[in-house]
């Protein structure tokens, strides 16, 4: 991804609104999110995302993979489930 340039204002009490596709992008709306500040020697100021389920993690904690991690949850408690000795059977019984 290139580099983008936001300008926002400084709001009373030292408050700064973030745009709201930057914060969709890195998950700053969801519960939890802080982001870190780091001032640099040279005077810079950063910001660091940091979400409560970091970004690459974020696909697991999605409606429909969780909805399918209940199903296969649903699918060990009820038995539906094969136990393999080893890759090489496992990859026969999927060959089968």
């Amino acid at each position: 991804m290139s580099n983008r340039e936001y300008h926002v204002a400084l709001q009373a009490r030292g408050t700064l609104a973030l745009p709201t596709e930057l914060r969709k992008r890195h998950h700053l709306d969801d519960p939890g999110a802080q982001v870190r500040i780091v001032e640099r020697a040279d005077g810079v100021i950063e910001l660091h995302p940091l979400a409560s389920v970091p970004a690459s993690q974020h696909w697991f904690w999605s409606e429909r993979w969780q909805r399918m991690e209940r199903e296969a949850d649903e699918d060990v408690a009820a038995g539906r489930v094969r136990a393999y000795e080893n890759v090489d059977d496992l990859l026969a019984a999927l060959d089968r």
